[in-house]
């Protein structure tokens, strides 16, 4: 090789890698769905105020960008965890959460882009122990549910909001007793049930000996005041219409007046 030509090739070669390294450490592309925030090592260090949004920026080689992903993530969980009165309760929970987009400096600063496991975790397996532990089991297994829910999505949240993370949503998937505990709840539950069906059949009759004893007192009140006033004469006026209604009957033969009881008049014979 031509000694006067090597200058010019180490100048080439070295310019070539500084252009290469130029290149890579000064134009940045952020994608959708990310945030940015850039570290500068000789002047103000972690930018927390400037948050980079997508699209295409220059940086200074010497400078560090960090991208955060602030789409949705997914964490499913499942632990065990005690009642209040100590028994081991398998739960199955999942949330959703993203960065807050205004505040990936902060995150970057505390957690880093390891939120999920150092951050996001411990708080939901800290917020489902702190709640689960204020039930019985059997408020697990019938009437608590959505309230175990919401009390651990408010637990949770107030807790993430705090550390920059939006929770989005809370998902209770499973809550497992034991099997000899749910076969008891459910026996104490149908137990209940049975009472409360014969407790029901006891008020039907009781209201069904009540409306017997109203229409047979009904009954009596009328039978008395219809007694009160049926005069001697009122009936010997009845007699005698029903005696013209007889007489004028085409089968009646004879009439005798004044032969019954009373001076009615008697009918004998008959077709």
């Amino acid at each position: 090789m031509n000694k006067k030509f090597a200058p010019t090739i180490a100048i080439a070669v070295v310019g070539f890698f500084l252009f290469m390294i130029l290149t890579s450490s000064t134009f940045l592309t952020i994608d959708a769905g990310e945030r940015g925030v850039i570290f500068r090592p000789f002047s103000t260090g972690l930018d927390k105020g400037n948050i980079y949004q997508p699209g295409f920026h220059v940086i200074a080689p010497w400078n560090n960008m960090y991208v955060y992903d602030v789409r949705e993530k997914q964490l499913e969980e499942e632990m065990e965890v005690l009642s209040s009165n100590g028994l081991n309760i398998n739960v199955d929970v999942t949330v959703r959460v993203h960065p807050t987009f205004g505040e990936i400096g902060d995150l970057h600063e505390n957690f880093g882009k390891e939120y999920l496991n150092s951050l996001v975790r411990p708080e939901v397996r800290a917020a489902v122990r702190k709640v689960i532990g204020r039930f019985q089991p059997e408020e697990l297994y019938s009437t608590k549910r959505e309230e175990v829910q919401a009390m651990i999505t408010e637990d949770i949240e107030s807790s993430l909001i705090k550390n920059f993370i939006t929770l989005k949503a809370t998902l209770i998937r499973d809550i497992a007793l034991p099997t000899r505990v749910v076969d008891a709840i459910e026996e104490k539950i149908q137990a209940e049930q049975a009472a409360l069906k014969y407790e029901y059949i006891l008020q039907q009759e009781s209201k069904e000996a009540e409306r017997v004893i109203i229409q047979a007192r009904g009954k009596a009140e009328s039978n008395r005041i219809l007694n009160a006033s049926l005069t001697s004469n009122i009936l010997k006026d009845k007699g005698i219409e029903a005696t013209i209604k007889l007489a004028e009957s085409p089968n009646t033969k004879v009439i005798v007046v004044g032969g019954g009881d009373g001076g009615l008049p008697l009918i004998l014979g008959g077709n």
